[in-house]
């Protein structure tokens, strides 16, 4: 290992389908260390450009996507973390609906991309496994008291799917009816005049659409979003 510093960026990027769950955005290894490697998207930052724009131009080379909701999460510098130099990487947190872009484009430093069940990933290259565990805590954490969970639904959702999602990150089954109760009770979720397209006998589900305007204006008003 050299004595050179090196910064990069990566990419937690998790995504919805109501058929797998929770998904994440993965990305095979085309060159060493870590050939053919499932790793999460990312690489190192260039002279000229600011960690915002290095995160969005590697997800942008090595998936195909352009990603909405993408926050910093934590930075990691153990020491031994790349074999072939010291690198610190900046991770960040992005959230985007998979069912919407379930073709994906690896090119440069990626030989393929592809999602996989939260609980059924891959060996991982580097410290990707530790970086993942954090973002998917802050996750859990963060979707209780922020309606980030919205950026994993399509624009307009059955209430059901809403449901199934929070049922899916939190570590206890939720409650339907307080559930529904509560969060309607914030005026953030229109319910629309259209009905979600049909798969078999019974009732077709009513649609709903997040409001993000009205939930800025609660958060000038000091109130804000809490499922617990």
């Amino acid at each position: 290992m050299s004595d050179e510093i090196r910064i990069s960026v990566d990419a937690v990027v998790f995504g919805y389908s109501k058929i797998r769950g929770i998904n994440l955005l993965l990305i095979k290894r085309k060159y060493s260390p870590f050939k053919d490697r499932w790793a999460l998207p990312g690489g190192f930052i260039k002279q000229n450009e600011n960690l915002d724009q290095a995160i969005e131009r590697e997800l942008k080379e090595e998936t195909g996507l352009s990603i909405n909701y993408l926050e910093q999460l934590y930075t990691f510098g153990e020491v031994e973390r790349d074999p072939r130099t010291r690198v610190i990487t900046v991770a960040y947190f992005g959230l985007i609906n998979s069912e919407t872009y379930k073709e994906l484009y690896a090119s440069t430093d990626a030989s393929e991309a592809q999602w996989f069940n939260i609980n059924e990933l891959p060996e991982l290259a580097f410290d990707h496994d530790k970086i993942i565990k954090v973002a998917f805590k802050r996750l859990r954490t963060k979707v209780q008291y922020e309606p980030i969970g919205f950026e994993l639904l399509g624009k307009k959702f059955p209430f059901s799917d809403l449901e199934e999602l929070y049922n899916s990150l939190l570590e206890s089954p939720i409650d339907r009816r307080n559930f529904k109760k509560k969060v309607m009770s914030y005026g953030i979720i229109e319910e629309l005049n259209e009905f979600a397209e049909q798969k078999g006998a019974g009732r077709p589900a009513k649609l709903f659409k997040f409001n993000k305007s009205i939930y800025e204006q609660l958060q000038k008003k000091g109130i804000y979003f809490e499922v617990n």
